[in-house]
């Protein structure tokens, strides 16, 4: 987003901060739907009783609830609940990787009328509203080490840039640094994300809402991919806002090893301590990057609070010094991508520390 739209996105946010205080409620128009709930098909599910048991709710059964019922399951059973209810498997955390990944590829084709790429790989696809999905880059039952990229504004179904530009670059820096190390990254677009200029971006609203899909999606990781060490889980944006309030909520059972914050324009908490998190908090700013003039304030419900790149945060802050723009952290040769890769491999040591971080490799190896 170039400076101009950002002044008209604080201006918004002025404006509306405005009308709360004078109205004493929000008066700037309608919100942006969220979409919540489980896909269509959920109550054809329920009401299958081909198998003489009841299949685990996917509005109310938690990944391990899932993960169990489908490791009783023979694959021809699993394959053929896959084949039937593809938007119930397809978006159902904690269910077999492998499912889900055929039953999405029937969701695609429904939705798109052609079938997805050759070795193209969605954990997930919601075909909802602006539409959501998770798309897989390497071997994810096999991986050992595994990075969640959770981007910003404007990403959905037909929109996605960032993500899954970043999930590539971050893999094939992995695989450069550790060729040995089997690794996987996700694209993860699970939620619906600010769209255009508006107060949204000021608020949490949206992330509340992302933060309760992000905190399932990453209890479905630890059920599914039981030979990877707790993932990384790299937030950009307003993305890290969606991060932060996962943290909290969940606290020491966020399912993260690692929790990096890039271009953020703050995390709905003043320092690391307050997320509640066992996870290793990281964070990084490029010199350039426009998100530095949005001010780290949080009132009457908008802003987004501390830079987590202030030393009094409290995060493990590392460089980036020659990324270019916001969206620039995976560039190839870049510092910041160098040091995402160590974070991934657990290669703290191999971390450039901040000015302001003198310690932020002094951690212990993953």
């Amino acid at each position: 987003m170039p400076r101009r739209r950002l002044t008209r996105a604080l201006a918004t946010a002025v404006l509306a901060l405005a009308a709360a205080t004078a109205t004493g409620g929000w008066t700037f128009g309608p919100h942006t739907a969220i979409v919540e709930g489980p896909p269509p098909g959920a109550a054809d599910w329920r009401a299958d009783d081909s198998l003489g048991v009841p299949l685990p709710d996917p509005a109310t059964a938690g990944p391990a609830e899932v993960a169990a019922f489908f490791a009783g399951l023979s694959e021809a059973q699993g394959a053929e609940l896959a084949a039937r209810h593809p938007l119930t498997v397809g978006n159902l955390d904690g269910a077999p990787v492998e499912l889900r990944y055929a039953a999405n590829a029937r969701n695609w084709e429904a939705f798109y009328g052609t079938e997805p790429e050759p070795g193209r790989q969605l954990l997930s696809f919601d075909p909802r509203g602006r539409g959501t999905f998770a798309e897989v880059y390497g071997d994810l039952p096999a991986a050992e080490r595994v990075a969640v990229v959770v981007p910003g504004t404007d990403n959905d179904l037909d929109s996605h840039r960032t993500p899954t530009t970043w999930a590539r670059d971050l893999l094939a820096q992995v695989t450069a640094d550790a060729p040995e190390v089997p690794a996987a990254t996700i694209a993860w677009v699970g939620y619906t994300t600010p769209e255009g200029i508006g107060p949204e971006l000021a608020g949490d609203r949206l992330a509340r809402a992302g933060a309760q899909r992000l905190d399932r999606f990453l209890a479905g990781l630890e059920r599914t991919t039981s030979t990877a060490a707790a993932p990384t889980v790299l937030c950009h944006s307003y993305g890290s806002v969606v991060c932060g309030v996962a943290a909290r909520d969940a606290g020491a059972a966020f399912g993260a090893g690692d929790l990096v914050f890039v271009g953020s324009p703050g995390t709905r908490s003043g320092s690391a301590a307050a997320l509640g998190t066992e996870a290793r908090v990281w964070a990084s700013r490029a010199p350039a990057d426009w998100i530095s003039a949005v001010p780290n304030v949080q009132f009457l419900g908008l802003g987004h609070g501390t830079d987590p790149t202030d030393p009094a945060y409290g995060a493990r802050v590392f460089t980036s010094e020659d990324v270019t723009g916001h969206a620039g952290y995976t560039a190839a040769g870049s510092d910041a991508l160098h040091n995402l890769s160590a974070i991934i491999l657990g290669a703290h040591q191999l971390v450039g520390c901040a000015p302001t971080s003198p310690e932020c490799s002094d951690v212990p190896a993953a």
